[in-house]
């Protein structure tokens, strides 16, 4: 599991994705989570402008960001 330190209220879903390494340009955050391929706290997210807070889990194929 990653964990990412937020700096500030929230982070967008497709920059945290990016911030994170878990794909390699903003096109293919969006992309992913378009296609319905990101969860957050365990419901499919399609919305690539979600406010990730602290607390939220996200997943991504085999991998999983807590946000602290």
């Amino acid at each position: 599991m990653i964990q990412f330190k937020l700096e500030g209220e929230f982070i967008p879903l497709i920059q945290l994705l990016k911030a994170s390494g878990l794909v390699g340009s903003g096109g293919d955050a969006q992309t992913v989570v378009e296609d319905g391929l990101v969860k957050t706290n365990g419901e499919v997210e399609f919305r690539k402008r979600y406010k990730v807070r602290v607390g939220d889990i996200i997943t991504f194929g085999e991998n999983k960001i807590e946000v602290i």
